[in-house]
């Protein structure tokens, strides 16, 4: 179980030439997300889900608040709690002078997967990611689609029981898009607990259990999809979003 309380992250930012300001990019989040599980984090650009997810894999320290995993928190246990999680971005830059197989190689050494484990689990996620056809491909030459999906089975190597994943299907072209969702859908069937950032509303919808909407900071809404549908008297999260925040389609 993922447990998050009263997370926030300040940061300073210059007003005008003279004046700084503090700003929260996360203020005052709290949820849990369990096994079996898609919570999707929701909002536009600027909301704060990148911020909150990073401190929740461990990347950036939070200002205030807690993050616990399996009641474990990263000041005492962050060796325990990186084994058993995998984070994504839509942006993350890998070797490109390498093959596919290659970076999965590096990958399994750095988790110590056993070598003979490490070969048979590299060609099980190719065949689960469609990548047969370019696993022995230097990266640099691969399409947009096919280095995502890479970039998600270096995720999977080490069976890890807990998915952050932010934007992960961004820019992508539908069919690359798709094998994403299939595979996150049945990686959840399989037991593991997945946190999946989009401002894709209608892809949420389609794969997500429960959702929770970020705007400047702040949830302001959480439940299943349908719950937040009731809730706001609209028939999709995207209506749904701009009923909650008083219709401005403004981002900022």
């Amino acid at each position: 179980m993922i447990q998050v309380s009263n997370l926030q992250k300040k940061f300073v930012k210059q007003k005008n030439k003279k004046e700084k300001e503090e700003f929260f990019a996360v203020d005052g989040i709290s949820f849990e997300a369990n096994a079996h599980e898609i919570v999707g984090i929701l909002g536009p650009n600027g909301a704060g889900k990148t911020t909150l997810l990073r401190m929740i894999s461990g990347i950036m320290n939070a200002s205030d608040g807690t993050i616990l995993i399996d009641d474990m928190d990263y000041e005492h246990h962050e060796i325990e709690i990186k084994q058993n999680l995998a984070y994504l971005s839509g942006n993350t830059k890998i070797y490109q002078s390498i093959s596919a197989y290659e970076l999965l190689e590096m990958c399994c050494e750095f988790y110590n997967v056993d070598k003979i484990l490490a070969k048979k689990r590299i060609l099980e996620i190719s065949k689960t990611l469609e990548m047969d056809s370019f696993l022995y491909n230097r990266i640099e030459n691969l399409s947009t689609g096919q280095t995502q999906r890479v970039n998600i089975a270096r995720c999977l190597v080490h069976d890890p029981t807990y998915y952050i994943l932010d934007e992960s299907t961004s820019g992508l072209d539908i069919i690359s898009s798709q094998i994403i969702l299939d595979f996150i859908k049945k990686e959840r069937d399989k037991g593991k607990c997945i946190l999946y950032s989009t401002h894709y509303m209608e892809e949420a919808e389609n794969i997500c259990d429960r959702v929770i909407m970020v705007n400047h900071g702040k949830i302001i809404a959480t439940g299943t999809p349908q719950d937040i549908k009731n809730q706001t008297k609209t028939t999709n999260l995207r209506d749904a979003f701009f009923a909650l925040i008083g219709g401005n389609h403004h981002e900022e």
